[in-house]
C-alpha cells in the first residue's frame, strides 16, 4: 500500500516509517523538520520505497497531493512538548488544528483511509482512573496556555469524527507517554529524555512538584503496533483508542529507576513547576489509560515492561553519545 505519514520525520513516526517499510508498504513522510529530526529517517533516505518531502503541513496544496496518492494516511505532526507550548500556544494551535484541518479535507476529498494521533492530555485534569475514551475532558482556564495542547487535540478528534460522520473511514489514537530510542535528545516533551539526560551528565535529576503525580508509559514498540492495528482494521473506523500501559508509575519513581540504571549516587532534586514553567502553570496529577477497547476490539496489549524499555532507551542515548 501507499502510505503517507505527516509528522514521519518525529520520535513516533518514524518508528512507524521503519515498521511500514519492513511491511513491504510505500512510504511518504511530510515533516518540516521543527521538531522531527532528519537522524530519524537517515537510515530510510536511500530506500527505494521511501520518500521524504521537506514541507509543512500547512501547505494545503502539496498535502491535497500527498494524500490523493496514498491510500491510508497516519496525521502525526503537530507541535508537542510542554515547554514548547508554554512558550508558544499560538503556534501549536494553528499547527494541530489548521494543519489536521488541511489533511482531513483532502482525505475527504480523495475518500482515504486516516488515523488521526491525539493524547492523553484530552482528558486534561481528570481525576477518574482509569480513564476510558468516553470519559469527560477536564481543562483548565483558557488564560492558562498548557491547555492549548488539549484543547487543539480536543478540535483535531471532534474534526475527524465530524468527517466519520460523513462516511470517512476515520480514527484517532491517544497515546500515553510513549517512550524509547529517538526521544528527542533535548527533552522535550518527554520527562524520560530529559531524565536520561540529566544521568548521563551526571547532573541531579529534577522532579518537579513533590514526584507523586503519575503517568503510564509505553515503549514505541507498542505504541507503533497499536496505531498500526488502528490503521488497518475495519473494527477500528470511527472509534478513539487509548494507546498505552496501563501500570501506574510515579515521578519519583521514575527518577530512581533511571538513577539506578545510570549512577546511584546521582541527587535527585525537587523542583516547583512555577520555576520550570511559570506562575500559572498547572498540570494532573494522575493519568491511567482504560486499554480494554483497543483490547477487545483490536487484540492490542503492551508487553514491553518499563525496566526493558528504560534500559533500552538509556543504551539508545548512550550510542548517541559515544556518535556525536
Amino acid at each position: 500500500m501507499r502510505i503517507l505519514i505527516t509528522g514521519g520525520a518525529g520520535y513516533i513516526g518514524s518508528h512507524l516509517s521503519d515498521a511500514l517499510i519492513d511491511a513491504g508498504h510505500q512510504v511518504t513522510v511530510l515533516d518540516n523538520l521543527s521538531t522531527g529530526r532528519l537522524t530519524n529517517i537517515s537510515h530510510l533516505l536511500g530506500h527505494t520505497r521511501f520518500r521524504l518531502i521537506c514541507d509543512s503541513i500547512l501547505n494545503a496544496r502539496l498535502v491535497d497531493q500527498l494524500v490523493a496518492e496514498a491510500d491510508v494516511v497516519y496525521h502525526l505532526a503537530a507541535t508537542v512538548g510542554v515547554k514548547h507550548v508554554v512558550e508558544d500556544p499560538l503556534k501549536c494551535i494553528v499547527a494541530n488544528v489548521r494543519g489536521t484541518e488541511v489533511v482531513l479535507e483532502s482525505a475527504y476529498r480523495y475518500w482515504r483511509r486516516v488515523v488521526v494521533a491525539s493524547s492523553s492530555e484530552v482528558y486534561g485534569k481528570s481525576e477518574k482512573a482509569p480513564l476510558s475514551e468516553d470519559d469527560d475532558s477536564v481543562l483548565g482556564p483558557t488564560a492558562v496556555g498548557r491547555w492549548s495542547y488539549a484543547l487543539s487535540k480536543a478540535v483535531d478528534e471532534h474534526l475527524a469524527f465530524a468527517y466519520h460522520r460523513q462516511g470517512l473511514p476515520a480514527s484517532v489514537v491517544r497515546y500515553f507517554n510513549s517512550y524509547g530510542p529517538r526521544l528527542d535528545p533535548r527533552g522535550y516533551g518527554s520527562v524520560v529524555a530529559r531524565f536520561i539526560n540529566q544521568a548521563l551528565d551526571g547532573q541531579p535529576i529534577t522532579v518537579y512538584d513533590d514526584g507523586r503525580q503519575t503517568r503510564c508509559f509505553t515503549y514505541i514498540d507498542d505504541t507503533v503496533n497499536g496505531t498500526l492495528l488502528v490503521g488497518t482494521l475495519a473494527e477500528a473506523e470511527g472509534k478513539t483508542f487509548n494507546i498505552g500501559n496501563d501500570r501506574e508509575t510515579s515521578i519519583l519513581e521514575l527518577a530512581h529507576m533511571v538513577r539506578d540504571m545510570v549512577d546511584t549516587e546521582l541527587e535527585i532534586r525537587h523542583v516547583p513547576y512555577a520555576q520550570a514553567y511559570g506562575p500559572r502553570f498547572e498540570e494532573t496529577r494522575r493519568r491511567v489509560p482504560d486499554t480494554r477497547r483497543a483490547r477487545d476490539l483490536l487484540g492490542f496489549e503492551a508487553n514491553v515492561p518499563l525496566e526493558d524499555g528504560l534500559q533500552r532507551t538509556i543504551d539508545w542515548f548512550r550510542k548517541q553519545r559515544v556518535g556525536e
